[in-house]
């Protein structure tokens, strides 16, 4: 059953082994924000046990507001970048493709933390998601460094030989915040519906095709729910969600990593399809899914140092066999175990263990 799992994928001239991909997973482990050689060890132990893809935890782009914990490793300057040298280094010694997923926090940055204390957060128009104004809307001028500090950081990646890159606009994080009409309350170009609302991504996306050149694929990851309201949604019809998404398209991405809770739900009623199947059938661009694989309990239960159960991986199979989706992302199940993935492609479905709650705190 997992022939097409383990079937080689083809995207902008990048071929990856396999459609699995490590989802990515913030737990800081990189003091002052530059990782050492145990997240290179990390990355690597995946990569040598048939991952075809990694994205990487997320890593924060140069705004001084751009991260809530000193912890979490950067993407600029000349210490983080040679630890991420090593991470791209110890990959290409192996099978598998790695991509930085590049991050800004927004307004989920309390005052006072980060690498930078002293700086103030970045926001669509300084709302907090209760439609609390708490600071002024950025200028045109620094809207437009934001756009430019992720395309910073792409080409950094693209310089040191990574083989694709994800631009992380999900969560309730900055460029999710200007996809919400709660907190994106400007009437420029940025602002307005939610088509508007989508192009701060769709400029940054562009400005990352011109610092990467045409033989880097770009990925896009973007969600309905929210950290501050898991029940919120952009779209809640097709029609939303196919105007939502062909502003990216029209931008030139080349994957969707379409991130639900649970990948098994469906997306709108009627319909069987999660939302990488309508993001696929809506715009015809490969899609990653991605939610709770390989175990019965979603991810945020983690957070509250909750288990899971291994799970079944007949529906991703069957689901993947119908073309529903391209590439699977496996988080928790991947974090728990590095030799998830060979154990997988090897039959072993007896050895896949539960989640104990437990690995976010590590790192091995």
């Amino acid at each position: 059953m997992a022939n097409t799992l383990f079937t080689p994928f083809s995207v902008r001239g990048l071929t990856l082994q396999n459609r699995i991909v490590m989802a990515p997973m913030t737990r800081g482990f990189s003091p002052d924000g530059v990782p050492g050689e145990n997240v290179a060890a990390y990355y690597k132990r995946r990569a040598e046990s048939d991952v075809g893809l990694i994205v990487t935890e997320g890593t924060v782009i140069d705004r001084l507001g751009a991260s809530n914990d000193p912890n979490y490793p950067k993407f600029h300057g000349e210490a983080p970048l040679a630890g991420w040298k090593a991470v791209a280094d110890a990959v290409a010694d192996t099978p598998s493709k790695i991509a930085p997923q590049l991050w800004h926090v927004g307004m989920m940055r309390k005052a006072g933390t980060g690498h930078n204390p002293e700086a103030q957060s970045d926001s669509p128009s300084g709302v907090t998601h209760t439609g609390k104004s708490v600071l002024p809307a950025p200028s045109d001028e620094e809207v437009a460094d934001m756009v430019n500090s992720y395309a910073r950081s792409a080409k950094s990646a693209k310089d040191l030989g990574f083989d694709a890159i994800e631009i992380h606009g999900a969560h309730g994080y900055l460029i999710d915040q200007f996809f919400w009409d709660i907190m994106n309350q400007r009437e420029d170009k940025y602002g307005g519906g939610l088509a508007e609302r989508a192009t701060f991504a769709a400029d940054i996306i562009r400005e990352c095709r011109k610092a990467v050149g045409e033989d880097m694929p770009i990925i896009l990851r973007f969600s309905q729910w929210k950290q501050q309201d898991y029940t919120a949604r952009l779209a809640d019809t097709p029609q939303k969600l196919e105007a939502f998404l062909k502003v990216f398209v029209d931008a030139g991405v080349d994957v969707l990593h379409c991130s639900q809770r649970r990948f098994w739900e469906p997306e709108f009623e009627d319909s069987h399809l999660n939302l990488a199947g309508w993001a696929k059938k809506l715009t015809g661009l490969p899609t990653i899914t991605v939610g709770s694989v390989g175990l019965n309990g979603d991810f945020i239960k983690a957070f509250q140092g909750e288990g899971a159960e291994a799970a079944s991986l007949d529906e991703i199979h069957e689901r993947l066999d119908k073309g529903e989706f391209d590439l699977v992302a496996v988080g928790r199940a991947l974090l728990q175990d590095p030799y998830w993935a060979t154990k997988v492609k090897e039959g072993r479905s007896g050895e896949l263990s539960a989640y104990d709650g437990k690995a976010l705190g590590t790192l091995f």
